[in-house]
């Protein structure tokens, strides 16, 4: 039906007969000769008319935007003068000899120059993708997905499908349920992931398996999340935590190499106490160059800082500081800012130190606690902080987890507001060392991960296990990337009485570990390997390499953030 793409054309097409297929972008009518843009695919050429063919004018004269449309016709180089360098094929042009209308458009709800809400881009998402800029997004996450697949296979991965129809199971997020027509009054479940089968292919003997899968998972949607979502599954036999996570960096980094020409240095290994003390978060941005500094130790000896912060009534409390350096003094407007910030998650109150000279002392720094320090405790502060002349402190004492927290939330708003943030650069970084559980609102023990994650195999651990499970290092590994969390994993438990050990203390019963994981438990007694293996979340590593704002920009017909379906009006109700 066409000879060549539109976007393909070149000067070593000229005077070569061509014939074209796709969508009007643009007319212009300049006189004697009339222009349109044709788009397809892979880019757009001008096509002109010349008015003297009276029966091809009348043709073009009903076309309007966006009708699809064939044109034969011949490549013409354009003049010097009128070069369009904006445009791979702005050195040619197309003298149409026949136009043939395939289809007729509407009035187009869209406007590719400007910027539409989110509901009309979503309802109509079948005319947003033809946008050149959505389609490149696809063209990308085409790319990357290949580039996996040739690398896993080249390192001697097998590519395996595990069902999507599953068992309802405990994963930790609320299960989408398929009913079954068959078996009356039961369900299957979605898979939230291939987790439990991949182990099971492990005990099978795969020794090295991989695919990109769809996952399911009923929980609440952000910008980096959705209902349903592709997952890039790895796993492997006799491989010690160091060499999964060479592999896996090794496949990251040939990734950006092909994907975006960038050649990333070794990704450094942070472990999760280390995160949480040095930036807030187990998922850190390091482009940002703003750090926590535990000033404690410091403050506690204080009489006056005890008085203030009412010490002896804050169980297990920790005083943070944030030095930020800026060319302009904070404005009282910014600091009440971050002080209504702060007030979301804490009545404790944020305290600023700004130093305008540092010889001055007392008389040189603005505070809004100024009464409670002395020049000492202030020189300390500095001291400790690095503060500069212009320099800003910001301190606050809570409960250690929330403290960090907050103050990992703070940087976070202050590294973007004031620009401290290299959007092109890119920080990978592996966090290791996470605890095996933690505890929720209840004070139950939770796992970190999953309940089939592994913990660092020493006596301590074994000792912990039962009298202070919630000290016990599991042998997890999260991938960060510029802040957000691209792929964890972990080395698995192989042992049916550790893993069933793990439901115990989770608060599962007997009869749901039977019901559920009965079959799991009873296939780790034939010989399970140890093994290691890691997630990563396809959609989100997309997201970053194309620099999208949101995860529902790479999927090519994506949720909102009601889990509903804009274009199609799902789900509804079954007649």
């Amino acid at each position: 039906m066409r000879t060549k793409y539109c976007g393909d054309l070149c000067l070593t097409d000229i005077d070569t007969s061509v014939i074209l297929c796709g969508w009007v972008d643009k007319i212009r009518n300049f006189g004697s000769f009339l222009f349109l843009d044709l788009r397809d695919n892979r880019g757009i050429v001008q096509i002109f008319i010349d008015k003297k063919n009276k029966n091809l004018y009348k043709e073009f004269s009903i076309l309007k935007n966006e009708y699809c449309i064939k044109v034969h016709g011949i490549v013409k180089k354009r003049l010097d003068k009128n070069i369009n360098l904006n445009l791979n094929t702005g050195k040619v042009e197309v003298l149409a000899k026949k136009i043939y209308l395939f289809n007729k458009s509407q009035s187009f709800p869209l406007d590719y120059n400007h910027t539409h809400s989110e509901e009309t881009r979503f309802l109509f998402r079948y005319l947003d993708l033809r946008n050149k800029k959505n389609i490149n997004i696809f063209k990308i996450r085409s790319k990357i997905v290949f580039i996996l697949h040739y690398f896993l296979q080249r390192n001697k991965f097998i590519n395996v499908e595990t069902p999507i129809l599953t068992k309802v199971m405990t994963e930790g997020s609320r299960n989408y349920l398929v009913a079954s027509r068959i078996h009356i009054d039961k369900f299957y479940a979605l898979s939230q992931s291939p987790q439990i089968y991949k182990q099971l292919l492990m005990i099978s003997g795969f020794d090295r398996y991989y695919q990109i899968t769809k996952c399911f998972r009923d929980e609440d949607l952000r910008s980096d999340r959705q209902p349903e979502f592709t997952q890039l599954d790895v796993e492997m036999s006799f491989m010690d935590i160091k060499k999964v996570r060479l592999i896996m960096e090794k496949m990251i980094r040939n990734l950006w190499k092909k994907v975006l020409k960038i050649r990333l240095d070794k990704f450094p290994v942070i472990t999760f106490n280390s995160a949480i003390e040095k930036y807030g978060s187990d998922k850190p941005d390091l482009r940002n160059p703003l750090l926590l500094i535990n000033l404690t130790f410091l403050l506690k000896k204080n009489k006056k800082f005890r008085l203030f912060f009412n010490i002896k009534e804050v169980k297990n409390y920790k005083i943070v500081g944030l030095c930020v350096s800026h060319e302009k003094y904070f404005s009282r407007k910014r600091i009440e800012k971050y002080n209504l910030l702060v007030a979301k998650f804490t009545k404790s109150q944020l305290i600023y130190i700004q130093i305008i000279n540092i010889k001055l002392g007392l008389n040189g720094i603005k505070s809004s606690h100024k009464n409670l320090l002395d020049i000492v405790i202030l020189q300390k502060i500095i001291n400790e902080t690095k503060a500069k002349n212009g320099d800003i402190v910001f301190l606050m004492i809570e409960q250690c987890a929330l403290v960090s927290s907050i103050f990992g939330i703070l940087r976070k708003q202050i590294g973007e507001e004031l620009n401290l943030i290299d959007k092109k650069d890119w920080k990978p970084v592996w966090i290791i060392d996470f605890p095996l559980f933690n505890k929720d609102v209840e004070n139950n023990l939770v796992p970190t991960h999953h309940p089939f994650t592994s913990f660092k195999n020493t006596k301590k651990n074994l000792e912990l296990l039962d009298s202070c499970p919630e000290k016990v290092i599991s042998e997890a590994y999260d991938l960060v990337i510029n802040g957000y969390e691209a792929g964890g994993g972990s080395v698995r438990i192989n042992s049916a009485y550790i893993q069933d050990k793990i439901f115990n203390l989770i608060g599962m019963s007997r009869k749901i570990k039977k019901e559920q994981f009965g079959f799991f438990l009873k296939a780790l007694d034939f010989g399970t390997p140890p093994h290691a293996g890691m997630a990563f979340g396809l959609d989100r590593i997309i997201m970053l390499m194309t620099k999208s704002k949101n995860i529902k920009d790479v999927i090519a017909f994506p949720k909102t953030t009601s889990s509903y379906c804009l274009t199609t009006g799902a789900p509804n109700k079954i007649i």
